[in-house]
């Protein structure tokens, strides 16, 4: 898949905004047909960080959530700046 295909938006709320900071996560919402390893080298990619771990949720409106963390030489304050969530 098409790398901003498998990405819809990043999702930016009270708790995600904590995730980034706490966690070095970050919150998208992706295509429903994207597995795990599409997301990360998607998100790789479009954001050039190294992806450590990637977690999907699929919400109760239907959308597939992914939690991806990102190695820990890379930060995820950053990446929400350079998106123009954070």
């Amino acid at each position: 898949m098409n790398p901003n295909e498998v990405i819809s938006y990043p999702l930016m709320t009270e708790s995600a905004s904590l995730m980034v900071e706490k966690d070095n996560k970050l919150i998208f919402i992706v295509n429903l047909k994207a597995g795990k390893s599409d997301i990360k080298r998607a998100v790789e990619q479009l954001y050039e960080v190294k992806v450590d771990r990637v977690t999907l949720l699929i919400t109760p409106q239907g959308e597939k959530k992914a939690f991806v963390k990102l190695k820990p030489e890379f930060r995820a304050s950053d990446v929400a700046i350079k998106l123009g969530i954070l």
